[in-house]
């Protein structure tokens, strides 16, 4: 009878954890959105805000909704997809609007039908971004439909879509290793990261998620740790990084900073002057 009583309790428990770490599977890539999209809309200044990050994680969850049809995966995993996907555009519509809203001048307007390479994803109205969606959904849904019998080509739009994710927090290490500090950049943000990229990892391996999420969220926990490596590495040099705080694909220091209460990025040298020039000088 004991045995009969601890194994329902254990599938209770078991149930419960897996309904919350599905739940939080859903939800948790979206957190760090909310934040950002109360501060934009309080300050009502985007300019912190590129857009880019946005147009990387709408092409990777359209790409891994896309593979969903190629190589079933559980549906957390998707319907985490649907939610960013929304999310996004969200963010997008916030931010064309406060950006024309600030424009002193009517500039023209440039539209996803203008066809012109210069103001790709720099559009004036929130229906060019999409349209180009629509055209890049359809475009990939015909491919995936015309070869969805062959493996190899439905395994790569699945690496694409966890890779172009995963490549998110690059731009971060890059410009710390360019600057040789890592002054300015928020530690708890970057730790934060590289906690939820750790469980999203341990999620994919434990739910058995095809090999391209595990492999890709592996990447991105490497990534987050040499930053945190940087931390250390440039621990003694206090000079201001010349771009902002961290990001993810094109996130300013500005929009970080003013969420920590901080002038913008820049603003202070410009105040106390250029270093370098006082020293020519």
């Amino acid at each position: 009878m004991d045995w009969v009583i601890s194994d329902e309790l254990s599938l209770t428990v078991g149930t419960v954890v897996g309904w919350v770490s599905a739940g939080a599977m859903i939800i948790g890539g979206v957190l760090p959105y909310i934040p950002q999209y109360r501060q934009i809309r309080k300050t009502k200044d985007a300019e912190g805000f590129s857009l880019l990050v946005c147009l990387a994680l709408l092409v990777a969850n359209t790409l891994r909704i896309m593979f969903w049809f190629g190589k079933h995966f559980e549906y957390p995993l998707l319907i985490q997809s649907l939610i960013m996907n929304v999310t996004m555009f969200l963010m997008i519509h916030l931010c064309v609007r406060v950006r024309n809203r600030n424009q002193l001048l009517q500039a023209r307007q440039r539209i996803f039908t203008d066809f012109d390479a210069k103001f790709f994803w720099n559009w004036s109205d929130f229906q060019s971004y999409i349209d180009c969606m629509l055209v890049f959904t359809i475009v990939a849904s015909l491919l995936m439909y015309l070869f969805i019998d062959y493996i190899v080509f439905v395994e790569i739009v699945g690496f694409l879509a966890v890779f172009t994710e995963a490549m998110l927090g690059t731009p971060q290490l890059v410009k710390n290793h360019r600057n040789k500090s890592t002054e300015g950049m928020s530690l708890s943000m970057v730790v934060m990261w590289t906690c939820g990229d750790i469980f999203k990892t341990m999620y994919f391996l434990l739910r058995e998620a095809p090999v391209q999420f595990w492999v890709c969220g592996s990447i991105q926990v490497v990534v987050d740790l040499l930053i945190l490596l940087q931390v250390f590495i440039y621990r003694g040099n206090t000079e201001p990084q010349r771009g902002g705080g961290p990001h993810r694909g094109g996130l300013s220091g500005y929009h970080l900073d003013a969420r920590r209460g901080l002038p913008p990025q820049g603003e202070g040298e410009r105040r106390g002057g250029n270093p370098e020039r006082e020293k020519r000088g």
